[in-house]
């Protein structure tokens, strides 16, 4: 593998999300100082949006991490392509309740009772809902309800909503306009700066014992810029097949028309073959266009996740082929063929 072969501790672009590699953009310090202030005030939704990939999840891990667990309970749920009362289970099991074949009303008497429980023992119940983008209205709405648990002087449950920007179109819709008023604090993740997405590169690297080995020129810099855009999973992406690529190909140094090689490469595999018996877009009713986004968006989320492991397999079989081949060259069997081939 290239970590070896570089003098890394750990392969340090993979795809998922791990609060030890957390880089502080401007965007990630000012969200995360969104989070911090939405934790100290211990009631109402804190918002959090970005594109796909922008560290949303890294963003939130690294803030439960920090937390005292002898403070703050947290529940982080990630899978909210569910109803309501899915939802509500998923809630109640995130917190370690039993949930199996209870009514709606049994869950909300169970999750309020572990809520309670909690306050008495000095402690503050968290929900991180991530994906939040997946959410319809009455799911929301169910989560809304969920706040109305409380004391006569605080709330025994904090919510943070953390999604793709289209969140924001649900949150501001007819019907949402008493989860708004909850809402203390918003803000909306952007991408990086080229100067920004240079150290993150470097400052992965570095967090897994890179000593400059190996290197990049300016215009590799330029080109990885150019390519993700500044969005950290497009950054991670890129940077594990370039590593990958100076291994097989023995490089310790980078310049713009390496990256730009393995862009091309990685634009190459994922080009999609003409459409065959594709209905047209034009001739599906809207709802069907939603759902088929929403299905889409789903598959690409859940991939995400193995899309590490089988990078990890591709590597490994790369690998295994080439110790062959390196083997059947040094052997004199090999050798004694290549001169037999050449009097030919």
């Amino acid at each position: 593998m290239y970590e070896t072969y570089y003098g890394l501790s750990a392969k340090p672009f993979q795809l998922r999300p791990d609060p030890h590699f957390f880089f502080g953009s401007k965007g990630h310090k000012r969200a995360m100082a969104y989070l911090e202030y939405g934790l100290s005030q211990g009631e109402g939704f804190i918002v959090i949006t970005g594109e796909v990939g922008a560290g949303k999840t890294t963003l939130v891990r690294n803030l439960l991490n920090k937390i005292p667990t002898d403070q703050i309970v947290a529940a982080h749920i990630v899978n909210t392509s569910l109803d309501p009362e899915d939802t509500l289970r998923m809630v109640v099991s995130s917190f370690g309740l039993p949930y199996e074949g209870a009514s709606k009303a049994e869950l909300l008497n169970r999750l309020e009772q572990f809520l309670r429980g909690v306050d008495r023992q000095g402690k503050r119940a968290l929900l991180v809902i991530d994906e939040a983008q997946n959410l319809n209205a009455r799911t929301v709405e169910e989560l809304r309800m969920l706040s109305n648990f409380q004391t006569d002087d605080r709330s025994l449950l904090q919510t943070f909503l953390l999604g793709q920007p289209e969140f924001r179109a649900t949150l501001h819709s007819p019907g949402m306009q008493q989860l708004r008023q909850r809402v203390i604090a918003s803000y909306h993740l952007g991408p990086m700066d080229a100067q920004e997405t240079r150290a993150y590169v470097e400052h992965r690297l570095a967090t897994v014992g890179w000593k400059g080995d190996p290197a990049f020129d300016e215009g590799a810099h330029a080109a990885i810029y150019a390519y993700s855009g500044g969005i950290p999973r497009k950054t991670n992406t890129l940077m594990d097949r370039v590593l990958l690529m100076g291994y097989l190909e023995e490089m310790h140094a980078f310049t713009e028309a390496d990256i730009t090689e393995v862009v091309r490469d990685i634009s190459e595999e994922y080009q999609l073959p003409d459409a065959v018996g594709t209905p047209d877009a034009g001739a599906l009713p809207q709802d069907g266009l939603r759902s088929m986004d929403q299905r889409t968006g789903d598959r690409r989320a859940a991939s995400v996740e193995v899309l590490d492991e089988r990078m990890m397999r591709l590597e490994k079989s790369i690998v295994s082929v080439l110790s062959i081949l390196k083997k059947i060259v040094a052997t004199p069997q090999g050798a004694a063929a290549q001169h037999m081939d050449n009097q030919e």
